[in-house]
């Protein structure tokens, strides 16, 4: 369990560092196939964020229900 209190905080930070390092180096490389890399970067972080949405939803119903 101690083990959570340094990797959560360290991949809260090492994760948007290391996107934004492979962007640069995608548009560093091939311009335009970088294009597609934020198109799909776009649509999994609306697809994750909605998910993230319904279950707390889910959990706001559960809690309010006698």
């Amino acid at each position: 369990m101690a083990t959570m209190k340094i990797a959560k905080p360290l991949l809260l930070i090492s994760t948007p560092i290391g996107v934004i390092g492979g962007l640069h180096e995608a548009f560093r490389l091939a311009g335009g196939l970088a294009f597609l890399l934020i198109v799909m970067l776009g649509i999994l972080s609306v697809a994750a964020g909605s998910v993230v949405m319904v279950i707390r939803r889910e959990q706001r119903a559960d809690g309010e229900r006698p």
